[in-house]
């Protein structure tokens, strides 16, 4: 077999209808467009979302207000009451509080609020900390480390 005696499948190609061009081609006279009416003309059918006349969906809804901040920063959120489960004097990160299950997804920056009380000393580092969290990670005598966000 030579590249010139390939050709596909018998039945697999099929030509193209050119509607118009008259009986013998099979979609003769009126070429499929039934008879008279808007969708038989040239240029004829209704424009995108138009009803017949009817309000259009698009302005039946309501208008969604406000905007998107793309810039947006979404912080998993951590409890100090929660940080009492480590070891004291033991070093707490993303990495640690993924592994324990307090965080969901290592990409996602965390951020230590101030919820509950902390009764040993922590060396903790997240990526933000709430002014009353700081406070109570000090108070027990512990470090409160923030990292930058990557």
């Amino acid at each position: 077999m030579k590249l010139h005696d390939l050709q596909p499948a018998k039945g697999s190609r099929k030509d193209r209808t050119r509607p118009g061009r008259g009986i013998s081609a099979g979609r003769g006279k009126t070429a499929g467009r039934g008879t008279k009416g808007q969708n038989s003309r040239s240029g004829g059918g209704v424009r995108p979302y138009f009803e017949g006349g009817q309000l259009p969906l698009v302005r039946r809804l309501p208008h969604l207000r406000g905007f998107t901040n793309i810039w947006r920063v979404e912080y998993a959120p951590v409890n100090v009451e929660l940080l009492n489960d480590f070891r004291p004097e033991s070093e707490v990160t993303p990495e640690v509080l993924v592994a324990a299950g307090l965080v969901k997804s290592i990409n996602s920056p965390v951020k230590i609020l101030g919820g509950g009380k902390l009764d040993r000393a922590l060396v903790v580092k997240a990526h933000r900390f709430s002014a009353a969290a700081r406070e109570k990670i000090l108070a027990a005598g512990g470090t409160a480390e923030e990292l930058a966000l990557t």
